[in-house]
């Protein structure tokens, strides 16, 4: 379908208003309406905020009244055909008199993909689907993963030299990168569902892992993979902040209820090697409505995440140091003996942040 300049100027202020609710709509995606009457003129914008609140269409409708009859709405995932937490909105929106709906994607779930388009257009509304649709769809890449997958987007994020190392020998790596590129940290932080780490980082670092260095809403949940439950009960990272979910590998009795005691939940998904089985616990935080996740590890989990296949993309912080090659890595993984076995990489995005670099890179299929 052939869309003009308007609709693209109109789609783009919806995919704007959607991006309001980057950090407040888990587990539901995030998205925008706007509303244009026949004349050009906006009549009316919404963005979904939270899950259990109006989704955007009904703000938007809301905020148009009577100047809905005969608009085109642009929304940025095909409006819902059922009822959930909130009414169906292609209902609300066949109710107000619009007679165009423009989505920029269908709705991901397979089982009620298109259902949505095909009730506006029963009920008379001229629909298109697939303007922007690039955008709307990174927008959601999250949401998109867990229904389509069974597993969330995992980006793991590391801060290194410019010769790829995380930490001295002795462990310290407080700091490496300098605070403007610590605050960007955050922000993608505040934009997941989950962080994740290891129970080694948790012993060496003690960290809190929480949102602190921008203002949320809210805070993401903090996931330990601990196969032997070793977390201390003391760790800082249990005493606030957010929920806390410990993965472990072995069913101790004593440790479950003493860590418990401390505020965190815990999942015992053991594999066959005694370890946490990370697919596993990937498809558990699906299950639990997680969307994205944001893992900040040291190289022994790195490269088991990425070894399972499990890592979608690579968020790095490069500092204008080097280190020296006796210093911790970015990643433990087995050592190649030709580089037919590389790992390609497909850049995304580079920019300076502060004195440092941040790189974007999804994980490419090894050849």
């Amino acid at each position: 379908m052939n869309f003009t300049a308007a609709d693209h100027q109109a789609m783009a202020q919806a995919l704007q208003l959607a991006e309001r609710g980057l950090w407040t709509t888990s587990p539901n995606p995030r998205v925008g309406c706007a509303l244009v009457a026949p004349s050009g003129a906006i009549v009316g914008t919404g963005w979904h905020e939270r899950a259990g609140e109006p989704h955007a269409e009904i703000h938007a409708l809301r905020a148009a009244g009577e100047r809905a009859r005969n608009a085109t709405a642009y929304v940025t995932l095909e409006p819902c055909n059922h009822f959930g937490r909130t009414p169906p909105c292609t209902e609300a929106l066949i109710a107000a008199g619009v007679s165009r709906v423009v989505a920029a994607m269908t709705d991901p779930n397979p089982l009620v993909s298109g259902q949505g388009l095909a009730r506006l257009q029963a009920a008379g509304i001229e629909t298109a689907c697939g303007l922007m649709e690039n955008a709307a769809r990174e927008l959601n890449i999250g949401f998109i993963s867990r229904l389509v997958r069974g597993r969330p987007w995992l980006r793991l994020k590391a801060a290194a030299s410019l010769d790829g190392k995380t930490a001295l020998n002795n462990g310290l790596s407080q700091w490496i990168t300098g605070p403007d590129a610590r605050q960007d940290g955050h922000r993608w932080r505040a934009r997941a569902c989950a962080i994740l780490t290891g129970s080694g980082t948790v012993r060496a670092d003690n960290p809190q892992l929480s949102v602190r260095e921008v203002d949320t809403p809210r805070q993401p949940l903090r996931v330990i993979v601990d196969s032997r439950l070793a977390t201390p009960p003391t760790a800082r990272i249990l005493s606030g902040g957010g929920p806390v979910l410990i993965a472990g590998a072995v069913a101790e009795a004593a440790k479950i209820a003493a860590l418990e005691a401390a505020g965190a939940a815990v999942a015992i998904l053991p594999n066959a090697a005694g370890q946490v089985d990370l697919p596993q616990l990937l498809a558990e935080l699906a299950r639990r409505g997680i969307n994205e996740i944001h893992a900040e590890a040291g190289p022994k989990l790195n490269g088991a995440l990425l070894e399972a296949g499990l890592v979608d993309e690579l968020l790095l912080y490069l500092a204008p140091c080097l280190i020296g090659d006796q210093a911790s890595g970015l990643f433990n993984l087995p050592q190649l003996d030709n580089l037919d076995g590389k790992r390609p990489l497909q850049i995304r995005d580079i920019r300076q942040i502060g004195p440092d670099i941040r790189l974007l890179a999804r994980v490419l299929p090894v050849a």
